[in-house]
């Protein structure tokens, strides 16, 4: 997201220099998809550990809340297979206290993913837990609220849910380094009240629809959009708004390329290494 084609230096994610018009003056960021969902089982130290050894700028993760409101790093709101296994075949995480999903193994391998490593033994871990890994490196953290108004049963309140994580971010002194994502705008907007110094993302996947006004909808610095709904215009515009924008999820080099070429100001990732080693053959990334 350090992009010196578009971004300004007042941009609260990077620093970043005045336009200069040379596409190759820029460097595009790097965000760990559930850490590198590629390579390690998704959401997990192993992954968030192997995306830090390859110099990603950002670890992107999941939060869903325990019966007993700790805060834990999961993409679904419920724990099933091929992710993890455990003593059912499907459990919803708000149901059930930290020490229940602990008994869940999420090391087994998801087999949509081949070259991922299988590790027994790997647990659900913590937010808390994640960002103790903080003092690895100057990498800041991409979170995600999973939480759904058609199921309001599968978490907190969106104002319960933001101070939860706000507690935590300032617990470990990483009002700088966090960024808060979602496509449920409310804890976005709940983050606002509470702390607006935290960036806010709008996730954003569907229909076609004009990048500035789903991030004036959500009250976001940042659109976070599906990456097949990427084009240089609407690119263009998000920057002229004063906007950045971080698609998701694409994998293959092409793919990159195209992104690139849009003016993508970073990108997520299930394999960073492999991304990372594409930016830096081109100067675009230290």
């Amino acid at each position: 997201m350090r992009l010196s084609v578009f971004l300004f230096a007042a941009m609260t994610l990077a620093g970043a220099q005045a336009p200069t018009g040379n596409i190759e003056a820029r460097s595009i960021e790097v965000h760990g998809h559930r850490g590198a969902r590629a390579v390690r089982p998704e959401n997990t130290i192993a992954a968030f550990s192997y995306a830090i050894g390859q110099g990603v700028d950002y670890l992107e993760l999941d939060m869903a809340v325990t019966k007993d409101n700790v805060l834990v790093v999961s993409h679904d709101p419920h724990l099933h297979g091929p992710v993890c296994s455990g003593p059912v075949a499907d459990a919803a995480i708000h149901s059930l206290t930290l020490a229940e999903v602990r008994q869940w193994e999420c090391g087994v391998g998801n087999p949509a993913f081949p070259r991922q490593e299988k590790i027994p033994g790997t647990r659900v871990p913590t937010l808390d837990e994640v960002f103790a890994l903080a003092p690895r490196g100057n990498f800041k953290f991409n979170i995600e609220t999973k939480i759904f108004a058609d199921h309001p049963e599968l978490t907190p309140s969106p104002e319960e849910f933001a101070k939860l994580v706000l507690s935590m971010v300032r617990k470990h002194h990483l009002e700088s380094r966090v960024v808060l994502q979602s496509f449920d705008f409310r804890t976005l907007h709940a983050m606002k009240q509470l702390a607006p110094e935290i960036v806010r993302v709008a996730l954003y996947e569907g229909q076609p629809k004009d990048f500035v006004a789903i991030a004036r909808e959500a009250d976001a610095t940042v659109i976070s959009p599906y990456y097949k709904l990427v084009t240089a215009e609407q690119v263009r515009a998000a920057h002229a708004a004063g906007l950045q924008v971080v698609p998701w999820t694409p994998n293959a080099p092409e793919e990159w390329d195209a992104l690139i070429a849009a003016g993508a100001d970073a990108i997520i990732t299930d394999d960073p290494a492999a991304l990372l080693a594409v930016l830096r053959a081109r100067r675009l990334h230290p």
